[in-house]
């Protein structure tokens, strides 16, 4: 008998109740043994509670230290902060982990698999932000100051390095702008040299590469990376564009991961203009629950989830419109569910 796995959910906002129901359905079929609590956040938070991020879906994930997520709404006006943001404060969600990995062939790139790691804390990310006003212009100038430690750095880096070993990557790139942010982005550089150095050196390739280059290099050939470290603006910036060489965020799943939580996620928006069309593309939540059945060493049901994906949009050609197709949610859902059932 398998053990339950407490695990918080969050269905989210717009699309999100929908994605995440075909989510549940291809969990079942694999008898995943999660055990749900149900909570919610975003708008769906402010309306039943004033608040995006209520006090019981905090102490659930708390509670858990588990979460899968639909995407949220931050309402606009009022002064409400990103729910992904304060999630990863108020967890300390360090790392954030972005796959890109070549699902359906025949695009622009082929056989993509890469791995962007981004420190979700620190960086011009806190927020410590300011005007200055000059001759009754109270907007005159705009300053903001980033913060990176030593001790984030390493933590991260460590996490990058021992991720990409168990994984069975070769090469690990750090990204940074240390020609010209020396401090900054220089500290995360020198740390994950000396990291790199002293630990892993004999287990690992390191290369390092200034983030404007890398953009270039990751358009005009992204095969050449394998994971790609770095901080939080350059990390957010990269996922997304990883995200595009294999098909767009509609397949780009996210884990968030922290000392004493992991919240796992589809990284796009709510989409609000198609909610309860029937039409959204659930894979990449799918593929963030994958991520979910690795970090609680469910490894068989992982690969199972990732080939009843493959098989359904590219033997059974069972696709939504984004993708090409003209199958719903639920019907995409269903034939994911056969073949989990029947391989």
């Amino acid at each position: 008998m398998t053990t339950p796995i407490p695990a918080t959910l969050i269905p989210g906002d717009g699309i999100g109740p929908e994605i995440v129901d075909a989510t549940l359905a291809a969990l079942d079929a694999l008898k995943a043994p999660f055990e749900w609590d149900r909570q919610i956040a975003g708008l769906g938070g402010v309306q039943a509670h004033g608040d995006p991020l209520p006090q019981a879906t905090l102490d659930s994930i708390r509670r858990t230290r588990l979460a899968l997520k639909g995407p949220l709404e931050t309402p606009s006006g009022g002064g409400y902060r990103s729910s992904n943001v304060r999630l990863r404060e108020e967890f300390q969600l360090y790392a954030n982990v972005r796959p890109a990995r070549t699902i359906i062939p025949g695009g622009r790139f082929d056989n993509i698999d890469l791995l962007v790691v981004r420190e979700n804390l620190e960086g011009l990310y806190i927020g410590h932000e300011h005007y200055v006003p000059i001759d009754g212009d109270p907007h005159a100038v705009a300053m903001a100051t980033g913060v990176n430690t030593r001790q984030g750095s390493r933590r991260l880096l460590e996490y990058a390095f021992e991720l990409a070993i168990a994984t069975g990557r070769k090469k690990v790139t750090i990204v940074h702008k240390a020609n010209i942010m020396k401090a900054l982005t220089g500290l995360f550089l020198e740390t994950g040299e000396e990291l790199w150095a002293r630990k892993y050196k004999d287990r690992i390739a390191l290369d390092t590469v200034i983030i404007d280059a890398c953009a270039m290099k990751l358009v005009l050939n992204p095969w050449q990376f394998d994971v790609l470290v770095t901080t939080n603006l350059f990390g957010d910036i990269l996922s997304d564009l990883v995200a595009g060489l294999v098909g767009g965020l509609g397949m780009a799943p996210g884990a968030n991961i922290g000392a004493d939580a992991a919240i796992f996620e589809a990284v796009h928006g709510s989409a609000p203009d198609i909610a309860g069309k029937g039409i959204a593309n659930p894979t990449a939540l799918l593929l963030a629950a994958a991520m979910m059945l690795d970090h609680c060493k469910l490894t068989d049901e992982a690969t199972r989830l990732r080939q009843a994906i493959d098989a359904t949009l590219n033997i059974d050609k069972v696709r939504t419109g984004d993708l090409g197709g003209s199958a719903s949610t639920a019907a995409y859902a269903q034939a994911l569910v056969s073949r989990i059932k029947n391989g």
